[in-house]
């Protein structure tokens, strides 16, 4: 593929937020789009638009079954995929304690099976054709956690460590990989895919609440504008450029440093001991 053609993008959760922003953007640079959401519907109005260019397709990625015939569906209608965005997501606030052992295993369902599944169905392609550009859409949470957020941090972590080993993966292959973690933005995500765990115990309202009042208070007006962030997606793919990590956001670039300063001061202070633990 020459570098004026263009880019054949499938992307999960396109109904809004990051997913719809970058449905719109890569339409606007003159790429092929399949987009994919739980209700169809919602992008009808795009579709309207640009029918030549952009296919509508439903998929829940938490039915893992129904994965396959989707992507099978989506190399049809173009004849290809160039590049792959898994982006479907939703939010957990609750305590460990708080949260079930059902509320962690949806969101690991949403938040790491799902797109683990979109992979495994898209790989062979990938390979096939010795091309192809893997987005992940991680998070902040994934940087470093927050009170409240366990579950949800802890299924993008998983899906953070297995981009790792994906890139490596498929570095030999020709295939780039991708995470991209953001910061807050202004996406409908709090408001939207954000629910609370069904327990709430009195101990936790100046931690896990807390944070989930912190977030409800500052829906709609986070820093970060998503068609900006698809934009930088959208030239970063088109550059043929593929860093393994792509921080969104002035929070999250700081929230990067912080924590890499962090972890380095813990290390050093017990550095010592730490390797004492080596010997016969």
């Amino acid at each position: 593929m020459s570098s004026a053609s263009p880019r054949v993008w499938f992307i999960t959760g396109a109904s809004s937020g990051f997913g719809r922003a970058l449905t719109e953007v890569a339409l606007s640079q003159g790429d092929l789009v399949v987009s994919t959401a739980r209700n169809p519907d919602s992008l009808a109005d795009l579709a309207a638009r640009v029918p030549d260019s952009l296919r509508v397709l439903p998929l829940d990625v938490t039915q893992a079954a129904s994965i396959p015939g989707v992507v099978q569906q989506a190399i049809a209608e173009f004849g290809r995929i160039d590049v792959l965005v898994n982006n479907a997501g939703r939010g957990l606030i609750g305590s460990v304690e708080e949260t079930s052992d059902a509320e962690t295993r949806a969101i690991f369902e949403t938040n790491f099976f799902g797109p683990a599944a979109v992979l495994r169905a898209l790989l062979p392609h990938f390979r096939e054709r010795k091309a192809g550009h893997i987005v992940q859409m991680g998070a902040a949470a994934a940087i470093a956690n927050y009170a409240g957020f366990g579950a949800y941090g802890a299924a993008k972590g998983a899906l953070s460590s297995l981009t790792e080993s994906l890139a490596q993966e498929l570095k030999p292959l020709g295939i780039r990989v991708t995470l991209v973690e953001p910061g807050p933005f202004r996406t409908d995500f709090v408001g939207r895919s954000m629910t609370r765990a069904a327990t709430s115990l009195l101990d936790y309202a100046n931690t896990s609440a807390r944070f989930g009042q912190y977030l409800a208070k500052i829906d709609g007006k986070q820093p970060g504008n998503p068609i900006l962030a698809a934009e930088a997606i959208v030239k970063l793919v088109h550059s043929g450029e593929a860093p393994l990590r792509f921080v969104l956001g002035r929070y999250a670039i700081d929230k990067t440093r912080k924590t890499f300063a962090a972890r380095e001061r813990e290390l050093a202070q017990h550095e010592a001991a730490g390797a004492a633990c080596d010997g016969p």
